[in-house]
């Protein structure tokens, strides 16, 4: 099973966000590059996402994660506290400081803990409509340009919630024609070493099936939890390779460069919540940007950000540091080049 680590965790409503009736021109945010890192950063710790961001050298950060309070709620707030809503208040400034940089964020809901307690927003809330107004309203309210959803553990198998999330995807791309806005779509996804499970392909076939535009499937290349010792990168390479067979077969009017376009990569620098066979060097990150380079693939990230030091040599899955021997940012600085424009 492939998880985005026990770390990936969450806290754990009410009704719906709607979207304020008259939002402000940051509403209208440019697209993200054709090539992007964004890091996972940690949102729970209490850290400013826009000095870590500068410390580390990020523009691009993915913000994780938003879902609701208690199973049935329509309100998504970050960690699924309900002292941290879509506001200004929570994460505003730190937004408007990265987008002032010439960056931006990606909010992710889900993750392994909401996706394992009923609290996925697409999961816990039965309305359609409800779970678009949620999506507007982060649009509107921090002006970002591109919404991750992670869907695993229970909710993969979830068809209801995947229905439903799809369904909102649609309508929200719908509001954004309308309205002149950019919105791009990401899902985050476990994987084998060639590909999607049977269970995260349905999940694109039912967006297909919607009408709901996937602008970009992230593979969670790490935990694959199958008792081999794997070579990350190589494993990284042949799992974005059965991807694009599978996204090939579901979209067979779109080229090969294009499939690509649409592909991003998650590791976790050092020793993953697996244990010592699934270990990812910097020596291993170099060789995955300079494949992502020549490939074209749209996003690089990895969990986390926080854990990007070698602050605790020879520990597994630490929320805070890799586990192994490395310099403090190596694998952003590895990584950073790949967004358009800085690749040397």
């Amino acid at each position: 099973m492939s998880a985005l680590s026990a770390g990936l965790v969450g806290l754990g409503g009410g009704s719906a966000l709607a979207a304020p009736s008259s939002p402000s021109l940051t509403a209208f945010g440019k697209p993200l590059p054709a090539q992007v890192a964004a890091p996972y950063f940690e949102s729970w710790t209490g850290e400013s996402p826009a000095d870590l961001a500068a410390a580390s050298g990020n523009k691009y950060l993915t913000l994780a994660f938003l879902q609701t309070a208690a199973p049935g709620s329509c309100t998504a707030y970050w960690n699924g506290d309900s002292t941290q809503p879509i506001s200004k208040a929570t994460f505003g400034r730190d937004i408007a400081t990265l987008q002032a940089r010439g960056g931006n964020v990606i909010p992710s809901f889900g993750g392994w803990s909401a996706d394992t307690t009923g609290t996925e927003l697409a999961d816990s809330c039965t309305d359609v409509d409800a779970i678009a107004d949620v999506f507007k309203s982060l649009v509107t309210t921090y002006g970002i340009t591109r919404i991750d959803l992670d869907v695993e553990g229970d909710s993969i198998n979830n068809t209801a919630g995947i229905d439903r999330r799809n369904k909102a995807i649609a309508k929200v791309q719908r509001w954004a024609e309308r309205t002149g806005r950019t919105v791009q779509f990401s899902y985050t996804l476990p994987t084998s070493t060639h590909g999607l499970e049977a269970n995260g392909l349905a999940v694109l076939q039912n967006a297909v099936a919607n009408h709901a535009r996937v602008d970009v499937v992230n593979l969670m290349t790490f935990d694959y939890y199958d008792g081999a010792t794997h070579d990350m990168a190589a494993d990284t390479e042949t799992a974005a390779e059965g991807l694009h067979a599978q996204l090939a077969a579901l979209h067979p009017g779109k080229s090969s460069a294009k499939l690509w376009s649409t592909i991003g990569i998650i590791e976790m620098p050092g020793i993953d919540d697996y244990g010592p066979e699934e270990t990812f060097t910097v020596e291993n990150a170099a060789t995955v940007e300079e494949w992502a380079e020549a490939k074209r693939i749209n996003t690089l990230s990895f969990w986390a950000l926080q854990r990007d030091n070698g602050g605790c040599p020879g520990t597994g899955g630490s929320d805070s540091c890799s586990g192994i021997a490395q310099d403090t940012w190596a694998f952003s600085h590895t990584f950073e080049k790949f967004t358009s424009g800085r690749h040397q």
